[in-house]
């Protein structure tokens, strides 16, 4: 049998070492021995002695987080022995690697998997006293591990050495070191009374020492905390919440 299916490019890739690494730009594979963490729904394929055990949100102060926010990452824990294929939509996968003392804010819809090694928890965004059509909770990683997430095409790392502002929609992860909020980009005018809109009513703004990585698509978050309309019942939600959540 011949086809050009068969190259070297789409064969399995081997290891002798267990861990995640990418198969190729939209397929993760886990060389398994022992258990990492996954989205849930995440698998396509694997080969082995393996077991798939759902954690809802990762515990259940996480899970009640998750249920306030809409926030979070729906987990299973995979175990044993052999080889896990993931993938979400054939979304391009990067891999990231932590080391103890690093930080790292990641949009929950954007975590595939991470080894069990890392810790996690889920934060209000500091700033978001301004409601914006984003989440205002994200993931913070910490310790020291190895983390895949994904984007919808290729992201551009910014290197925050002055001011900073992304769309919120296209912010998948940035130093958890920085400081955040919310910035009007649209002036108030009377176009908004007829109707126009630029489109890019609040960005997020970042400051202080570290990096923020950016989507080429604005691809609206899996929940919200308040419906973004501005009201002053969301406003006052999200105050409510921070002091809950604060460690």
């Amino acid at each position: 049998m011949r086809s050009e299916l068969f190259s070297a490019d789409n064969l399995e890739k081997e290891s002798a070492q267990p861990g995640l690494r990418l198969q190729n730009s939209k397929l993760l594979k886990a060389e398994l021995n022992g258990d990492f963490l996954a989205r849930t729904g995440s698998m396509v394929a694997y080969q082995g002695q393996v077991k798939f055990e759902a954690l809802g949100s990762g515990g259940l102060g996480k899970f009640l987080k998750q249920k306030l926010t809409g926030e979070g990452v729906p987990l299973m824990r995979v175990r044993g022995q052999g080889d896990v294929f993931l993938a979400d939509n054939a979304a391009d996968i990067h891999l990231i690697d932590l080391e103890p003392g690093d930080s790292l804010s990641i949009n929950g819809s954007n975590v595939l998997a991470f080894d069990s090694s890392l810790s996690y928890d889920i934060k209000v965004v500091s700033g978001a006293g301004m409601m914006s059509n984003a989440g205002l909770f994200n993931c913070v990683f910490t310790g020291a591990g190895r983390i895949a997430v994904t984007t919808h095409g290729t992201p551009v790392v910014l290197n925050v050495d002055a001011p900073t502002y992304v769309d919120p929609q296209a912010a998948i992860a940035w130093s958890a070191s920085l400081q955040t909020g919310f910035h009007r980009a649209e002036q108030f005018s009377f176009g908004n009374l007829l109707g126009r809109s630029t489109g890019e009513r609040f960005t997020m703004s970042f400051s202080g020492q570290g990096f923020v990585i950016v989507q080429p698509s604005e691809v609206p978050p899996g929940g919200l905390a308040g419906a973004g309309n501005g009201s002053s019942s969301s406003k006052s939600g999200g105050g409510i919440l921070e002091n809950l959540f604060d460690d």
